[in-house]
């Protein structure tokens, strides 16, 4: 989870601002052109982009609780619209964070795709914020306990909005064991009960994602947590260049970050369903800053090697610790992630619904 300084004054701070409005009216342009472009770019059913890949970001809500705000002020900054703004929600049932499609959301849907988290927790602070949460527990959802109350108003909700969207259920699954979620069988079961309920109350404009943290460590759990192919269309995956953050001191570029674990899910997962770089992001290094640019203009150039990569999803939140500033809201991470987003790779036709 700094701008530049305009010269001249009043006038330099307008030719700032036109400039700031021309880049991303430049984006959405781009954005616009390629949608009613060639249809051999169209997306598939299962919402993946066969000439490139999405590009996205979670963007945390602001004070005031609203979401189209913060992510349209970062559209701003990288100059093009969003793919794809990824979500996370508890099962409160709650309307600031239990409510699957909030109204901000549902604007933001109109021209963006929606990657929808849903956890199998209830969160002790609003959205979130202090990373405190009840489990649940998969072996209790799975029982049906929750049908009722829980799961299906919002499944009805989804269904109601009738576009696609990604679905993940509580993602970093190989993490939430340690956290007493469950067994990997519970949340098996878990996933699979959730799945079935969405089929049997018809809402079928959901596309799964199953995403899991990609950290090889755990690459048991990983497995055993797998629920087959027929529950997935899109396989998951939360990795970092987190540098002095949590105590690393290694500095991966973005290749070494992602490569491995993509091709590990790939070889021991599945090698027929699409990747999501769920979450992606790096730490700063205070002694080289351009380093943080570099990672991301890098990115362009990898992409095309990580061929069933079809969506990257930065994560733009700083994450408790030193050195876990992990946003590019300004500074070289600002300019290395605007370059990368511009590139056509990333300026692919969104479907109409």
């Amino acid at each position: 989870m700094s701008g530049e300084h305009a010269r001249g004054g009043a006038v330099g701070r307008l030719a700032v601002a036109l400039a700031a409005v021309g880049a991303l009216t430049a984006g959405i342009g781009v954005w616009a052109t390629v949608a009613e472009g060639d249809d051999r770019c169209a997306s598939d059913a299962r919402l993946v982009a066969p000439c490139g890949a999405w590009w996205g970001a979670y963007i945390p809500y602001d004070d005031d609780s609203s979401l189209v705000r913060p992510v349209r002020a970062f559209e701003e900054k990288i100059g093009r619209r969003l793919d794809l703004v990824y979500t996370y929600h508890d099962m409160s049932g709650n309307e600031l964070d239990g409510t699957l499609l909030t109204p901000d959301e549902q604007v933001l849907g109109r021209d963006r795709l929606l990657m929808l988290a849903w956890e199998s927790t209830v969160w002790k602070e609003p959205h979130h914020a202090g990373y405190t949460e009840t489990q649940l527990g998969w072996k209790n959802l799975a029982s049906g306990q929750y049908d009722t109350e829980i799961l299906d108003p919002q499944i009805r909700r989804i269904k109601a909005y009738g576009k696609r969207v990604f679905l993940s259920f509580d993602q970093e699954a190989d993490a939430r064991i340690k956290e007493g979620a469950g067994t990997p069988a519970e949340y098996v079961a878990a996933y699979r009960h959730l799945h079935d309920r969405f089929r049997k109350l018809g809402a079928d404009n959901v596309v799964w994602v199953w995403t899991v943290s990609g950290y090889l460590g755990s690459a048991t759990a990983m497995k055993q947590l797998y629920p087959g192919d027929d529950y997935v269309d899109w396989i998951g995956m939360d990795q970092y260049n987190y540098y002095l953050c949590h105590g690393t001191t290694k500095w991966l570029d973005f290749d070494k970050s992602q490569r491995p674990s993509y091709d590990w899910l790939r070889k021991n997962v599945s090698a027929d369903k699409p990747v999501m770089l769920s979450e992606f992001s790096t730490a700063p290094d205070p002694k080289r800053p351009e380093r943080q640019r570099d990672w991301y203009t890098a990115i362009p150039k990898v992409a095309p090697t990580l061929p069933e990569a079809k969506a990257y999803v930065h994560w733009n939140r700083a994450v408790p610790g030193p050195g876990c500033d992990l946003t590019v809201d300004s500074g070289p991470g600002l300019d290395g992630y605007r370059i990368a987003g511009q590139d056509p790779y990333f300026t692919q036709p969104l479907p109409r619904r």
